[in-house]
C-alpha cells in the first residue's frame, strides 16, 4: 500500500531499495527521523515495513514511490510474522534492511535467510522497564544477532558506551550517528498554533512526547502543581501544554482533574503542527526516565527554547547544564519544580539560554550532518555487499 504524497522526485527504478523495519509508524521522534531520511535521500528507493500497523503519520512521507506494509504482528513471538517478513523480503529484494530498536532487531536474522545483503540496526533509546539496558535476555539476543548485523547505530554517546561496555558489541560493528533536526523548519519567530488556549504574557511550560511511562508525564504534572503553589503571584500566568497521545493519556487527564488544573493544562493529543505549537512555549520540559537523543528536544532547542530535562541518556550530550538549559535528577519532582521556577520567574534567563540552545543545534545537531552520515553508510554497504 502506498501512503505517500506524490510531491518529490522519484529515483530511478535501478536505485538500491532500503527497507525500514519498525514496530509501528505513529507520532514519535524515531518515526520523525525515519520519515525525514526517506524524504531527503532521493538516491535510494525506500519501503517501510511495520510489524504491527501505522497511523496517518505516514502521510508525512512526501514521495510517491514509497511503499508501506503492515504485518499485523500479534503479541508474543509472532513466528508467522517472521514468515510473512521473509516472503516480503524475497519479493522486494532490497539492497539493505534498516531496523529500529529491539522489537525489530531479530528480523535481521530473517532478512539474512531471505538473502538481503546488508543489514543495519539503530538503537534510539531504552525502555522505562530497563532504563540502564541491563536485561540479560535482551542483551544476549543482541549479541547472538551480531553476525547478522553489519552495523549497530547508537544515536548518542551514552548508547555507544552501553553497546560496547554492557552489551559487548564489537567496536568495529558500531557507528555513532547523532540525531539531527531541520533548522530551517524549526526556528525561532514562527507563528504559534491558532488554537492554543493561552494568552500573551502567559509563561507556558511545554512538552512533546508520546504519553507512556518512560516520558514520565506524571512527574511533570506534579512538578507543575508544586510550581504554582510555590509561586502564587505568578500562578495565574503559569500554563502547561502536553502534546502527544499514548496509553497513559486517560490517566494523565485524570491526574490533571484530580489536582484541579483543568484550566491551566492543555492536552491537545497527537498533532502534526509541532513547529507551530513550539512557538507558544516559553520552556521545554522533558522529565524522562530514559532517553537516547530525543528529537522533540532538538526541535524545541532549534526554536530557541531553553530546556529543563532529566540527566539521563544522551540528554547531557546536548544540553550543558546552566548553558542551554537545566538538568535535574531522574524522577525528582522537587528539583524539576525548582528548575522550572527559575525560568518561570526570569524572562531574561529564558531568552539567554534559548539563544544558546539554538546555536547548539546549528553547530552540532544538524539534519545535513545526520543525512550525510546515513548516506555514506548506505553507499558503503550497498556498494560493497550489493555486489
Amino acid at each position: 500500500m502506498n501512503a505517500s504524497v506524490p510531491h518529490l522526485a522519484t529515483p530511478a527504478a535501478s536505485a538500491p531499495l532500503v527497507v525500514h523495519l519498525v514496530y509501528s509508524l505513529g507520532v514519535g521522534g524515531l518515526e520523525t527521523l525515519l520519515v525525514d531520511c526517506i524524504n531527503r535521500m532521493p538516491a535510494y528507493r525506500h519501503a517501510v515495513v511495520c510489524l504491527t500497523g501505522y497511523t496517518t503519520f505516514a502521510d508525512r512521507i512526501q514521495r510517491a514511490d514509497v511503499e508501506l506494509y503492515a504485518l499485523g504482528k500479534p503479541p508474543g513471538l509472532g513466528l508467522r510474522t517472521h514468515l510473512a517478513f521473509w516472503r516480503l523480503m524475497r519479493r522486494l529484494r532490497p539492497a539493505l534492511l534498516h531496523t529500529y530498536n529491539l522489537s525489530a532487531l531479530e528480523y535481521a536474522f530473517t532478512a539474512t535467510l531471505a538473502g538481503v545483503p546488508a543489514r543495519i540496526h539503530a538503537e534510539h533509546g531504552r525502555d522505562a522497564s530497563d532504563p540502564h539496558g541491563l536485561n540479560p535476555k535482551h542483551n544476549f539476543l543482541r549479541r547472538r544477532l551480531v553476525p547478522f548485523v553489519d552495523r549497530f547505530i547508537p544515536v548518542s554517546e551514552d548508547l555507544q558506551r552501553w553497546l560496547g561496555d554492557v552489551v559487548r558489541i564489537p567496536a568495529a560493528k558500531t557507528l555513532f550517528i547523532k540525531n539531527g533536526v531541520d533548522t530551517d523548519r524549526y526556528a525561532p519567530g514562527g507563528s504559534a498554533a491558532p488554537d492554543s488556549p493561552w494568552q500573551a504574557g502567559d509563561v507556558v511550560i511545554g512538552t512533546v512526547a508520546r504519553i507512556q511511562d518512560v516520558k514520565n508525564h506524571r512527574a511533570l504534572v506534579d512538578a507543575f502543581a508544586r510550581l504554582r503553589a510555590d509561586m502564587p503571584a505568578l500562578a495565574p500566568r503559569l500554563k502547561l501544554t502536553i502534546v502527544g497521545d499514548g496509553p497513559l493519556l486517560p490517566a494523565l487527564r485524570a491526574q490533571v482533574a484530580a489536582l484541579g488544573l483543568q484550566d491551566a493544562v492543555w492536552l491537545p493529543g497527537a498533532r502534526a503542527d509541532i513547529q507551530a505549537l513550539l512557538q507558544s512555549f516559553s520552556v521545554f520540559a522533558l522529565p524522562s526516565l530514559a532517553e537516547g537523543t530525543p528529537v522533540s528536544m532538538l526541535e524545541a532547542m532549534a526554536c530557541g527554547l531553553p530546556v529543563v530535562a532529566s540527566r539521563v541518556g544522551g540528554i547531557p550530550e546536548v544540553v550543558v547544564d546552566g548553558v542551554q538549559g537545566l538538568l535535574v535528577p531522574v524522577d525528582d519532582v522537587g528539583a524539576l519544580a525548582q528548575a522550572l521556577g527559575r525560568y518561570a520567574g526570569d524572562a531574561a534567563l529564558r531568552a539567554q539560554h534559548g539563544a544558546r540552545a539554538r546555536a547548539r543545534i546549528e553547530e552540532r545537531f544538524s539534519m545535513r550532518a545526520m543525512l550525510a552520515a546515513y548516506g555514506a553508510l548506505y553507499d558503503g554497504l550497498c556498494g560493497h555487499k550489493g555486489r
